[in-house]
Parts: C-alpha cells; structure tokens; sequence
C-alpha cells in the first residue's frame, strides 16, 4: 500500500530523527510547483504564515506547504508532493479557481471532490475496461476473488491521498478510497514503478485540473481498499469477500476517470 512513496521515502532513511522541514526541501526540485507555479517549500506549521490567506490560497501563491513537527499526516502530505506533483498542483490550482467562483462563506461540491481525492485518493490504472466496469458495478467479489489472476496482470492501485497513507500505518476494515479509473496499454503494466507513477500522476492531474470531469464527490469510485490482494492478509480467505458491510453493493458509477 506504501509502495509509491519507496523512492521519496528511502531518501530519509537515514536520518536520525523525525525528518525537518530542511530534509523535505532537499528532496523537492525546482520542477515541483504549487499550482500558482510557485516552487514548492516546505515549512514549519505557524511560520509567519499570512493570515489573510487559506491554507490552499497560501500554497497557491507562496508555494508553502506547512508541516507540523513529528506529524504522519503532515509528512505522508509532504511526500504525495514529491511523487504525485502535477496532481497535486492540479488540485491547489483548481481549489482556488472555485474559490474565486463562489460566493462569499460558500464551499461548491468541486472543492468538496477535490479535497476528498487529496485525502483519500486512489488512482486504478487497468489494461482491461471489464476489470474498471467491475468497480463502476460494485462487484467486488467478482474483481478481487473470481478475477484475481487478470486483475494481478492487468490493473494497478495506487494510493495518492495522505489521510489513506496514514491510515495505512494501522489498517482496518473500512477504510475507502476514492478513485479514479483510468484505461492504459501494456505498455504502461511492463513498465518500472517510476514510470507507471509519472504517467499516473500526470493522467490525473488533467484530470482534477478539468471542471467538466471533476465536480462533485459522486465523480469518484469508492474501492475498499483492503480488497485489493495482498494488501491485509484476509484477502487469502474467499469469506472476507462476503463481507457486505465492506464490500458494499452500491450505486451504478461513471468513475470519474477515463482514458
């Protein structure tokens, strides 16, 4: 489930301590931009922060990203930022746009969507429409169980929302995503960790940066996230998948994803 934060995360293994604000910044290049096209810079939570500016808005035009000291949820933020950047940036970007748009003390379903993504995210990267369509349909014992073997050849998970990286850390029933579904080729499935997360980073953030294809929560797919094989150790009893208070039936779902 942690996998892509391997490559940001091996540079901090040998710190000592809680990784700094300092060693953050080591790791961001100058091509990481807030959506404003600001270089990204990490910083101490409260540091001489504008007050009459939002959290999004402050990122936006500064290119600070507040971290609070010993924080999973502040540092699994950070290193979303290093290796989903161009969706993140799409994300910070489209926050303010809908902020302008709205009316004063409103908050429009788009940034209610797109706060949802950046906390519980999930991009489903699949060579096989039919494995994507058995999400859109709820069917959950058929994509996970039944379809295991196409689903381990054909489809990737990848995690992106920070609030799920952190639940990662002690896993329980329940824990949703919400996805989006995008169609690759083979090509993309052969393809090392570090390409496949460049092209889904770069997918989605044409993605969110789109007012037509992200507007309110229901544009997502909810996946349980401890279905996907190999990620909890009951996914090796066909039982679990009976679960429905987990593997809930649902609405019909376009997915909010797409080629």
């Amino acid at each position: 489930m942690l996998a892509p934060l391997r490559e940001a995360g091996r540079a901090l293994n040998d710190l000592a301590g809680w990784p700094s604000v300092s060693d953050l910044q080591r790791l961001a290049g100058p091509e990481i931009v807030s959506g404003g096209g600001v270089p990204l810079r990490f910083v101490t939570a409260g540091a001489q922060a504008r007050l009459d500016l939002s959290y999004e808005q402050r990122i936006f035009e500064s290119g600070e990203v507040e971290c609070r000291s010993e924080d999973w949820h502040d540092l699994f933020n950070a290193l979303v930022w290093l290796t989903f950047p161009r969706a993140k940036a799409a994300i910070n970007a489209r926050h303010v746009q809908e902020m302008a748009d709205e009316a004063p003390g409103r908050r429009g379903r788009a940034r209610d969507a797109l706060t949802l993504f950046d906390e519980g995210g999930l991009i489903v990267a699949s060579a096989d429409r039919g494995l994507l369509q058995l999400i859109r349909e709820f069917r959950w014992k058929s994509l996970f169980w039944q379809q295991r073997a196409e689903l381990t050849r054909r489809m990737r998970f990848f995690v992106f929302g920070h609030a799920l990286y952190e639940k990662a850390l002690a896993p329980f029933v329940g824990i949703t995503a919400s996805a989006l579904l995008l169609e690759v080729d083979d090509a993309f499935l052969a393809a090392d960790l570090r390409t496949q997360l460049a092209v889904a980073d770069s997918r989605a953030g044409e993605i969110l940066a789109s007012k037509q294809r992200v507007r309110t929560p229901r544009d997502f797919s909810p996946v349980p996230l401890l279905g996907v094989p190999g990620w909890s150790p009951s996914t090796q009893n066909e039982r679990f998948y009976e679960n429905t208070a987990y593997f809930r039936p649902g609405r019909a779902h376009t997915g909010g994803g797409g080629r």
